[in-house]
């Protein structure tokens, strides 16, 4: 079964998060760090195998535009550079009910090699 295809797309920018509300009422918010960290594209994923890139830094990543692809996806343009990922309406809706588990394998992998989600490369915690 397929999912289902969002009637309201909203970019969120001061909290840059992508929300994505369905017909049936069903809304979800996407932070914008996640979507770019799992990428479906070659540059993230690798082309096989196990040479995926860890995307490091990202904490504050933001977009700079949304292009609907087809009726099928949203190719987003991070203020990173990054623009070479389609975003099918599967894929989101994906992301979307399960960011949690998303969200915890990334963190798992970042402490496993040493890095962080800061640009800088230090995490820094407000008092």
């Amino acid at each position: 079964m397929s999912a289902p295809i969002p009637s309201r797309v909203h970019y969120h920018k001061k909290a840059r998060q992508l929300e994505l509300g369905y017909p049936n009422g069903d809304s979800y918010r996407l932070a914008v760090e996640l979507l770019r960290v799992c990428s479906l594209s070659a540059e993230v994923r690798g082309h096989g195998g196990d040479d995926a890139v860890l995307q490091v830094g990202k904490k504050d990543v933001g977009l700079k535009d949304i292009t609907p692809t087809g009726n099928y996806a949203l190719k987003l343009h991070f203020d990173d550079g990054h623009e070479s990922g389609l975003y099918s309406w599967d894929y989101l809706f994906d992301l979307a009910t399960r960011q949690d588990a998303y969200w915890d394998d990334y963190l798992t992998r970042l402490h496993e090699a040493g890095a962080s989600r800061s640009a800088l490369g230090i995490e820094i915690k407000s008092l």
